[in-house]
């Protein structure tokens, strides 16, 4: 028997096969969503399946998905990552939806994650994720600096392991944003600092230079300026 886990797209073309033969109305991006959350399992994705169906009278919509397995929305990853001056007020508006924290920085953390894998060529297969929901993916990951990328990935991951133990755990959320929205200056100010050594340094090889080439001219006439001895 093979116990391997089933691929995300093959658990959403077998569900779209089944929507086809039973007559349901689906939308791609949804399907995608239930074989996520299944990880793997099929009978789980199923279920979910049937019952969405159940609740939308054949009618699986992407956002009837995200709703009814309590899933935030992609485009608030998208638009956190454009807009990052936003960051604490989208975060309070995804809290005031009845979404976790925690919950809301592990997904960050997988969407700067998906950016990361974008911005190559040989990963792009591995984002799990509808086509539409891929092309965001790569559009984003090409405006997106790999520098912020990966920082702003470290300070997820940084605010999910202090998370559970935090006693003030929406505070834990916040300073991660904040230090997330000021990573692009920082990256600035460093590459300043490193254009502003170089430069030091170029003065101080020329000041060096200069200085040989001045002594070097100086010893030359004192020899020319000397008369030659008489023996």
């Amino acid at each position: 028997f093979d116990f391997n886990r089933i691929e995300v797209d093959d658990i959403a073309g077998h569900l779209n096969k089944i929507a086809i033969r039973e007559n349901i109305a689906v939308e791609a991006d949804g399907l995608h969503i239930i074989a996520q959350k299944a990880d793997g399992g099929l009978r789980d994705a199923l279920s979910m399946f049937d019952q969405i169906v159940s609740y939308t009278n054949k009618n699986l919509t992407y956002k009837s998905v995200i709703d009814n397995l309590n899933i935030l929305d992609y485009d608030y990853y998208f638009k956190l990552t454009d807009y990052v001056s936003n960051t604490l007020l989208l975060f309070n508006e995804i809290l005031n939806h009845g979404f976790d924290g925690n919950n809301f920085i592990n997904g960050l953390a997988s969407h700067f994650r998906n950016l990361l894998v974008a911005k190559d060529a040989q990963t792009i297969q591995l984002l799990e994720v509808s086509e539409n929901i891929k092309h965001k993916y790569l559009a984003q990951s090409k405006s997106a600096d790999l520098g912020f990328i990966l920082t702003a990935l470290n300070l997820a991951n940084a605010c999910d392991l202090i998370y559970k133990n935090s006693k003030n755990q929406r505070l834990q959320v916040e300073l991660a944003l904040i230090k997330m929205c000021h990573i692009n200056s920082v990256i600035q100010l460093a590459n300043q600092s490193h254009i502003a050594t170089d430069l030091d340094q170029d003065k101080k090889k020329t000041l060096i230079k200069s200085e040989a080439e001045s002594l070097k001219t100086k010893a030359q006439n004192e020899g020319i300026g000397k008369s030659p001895k008489v023996v």
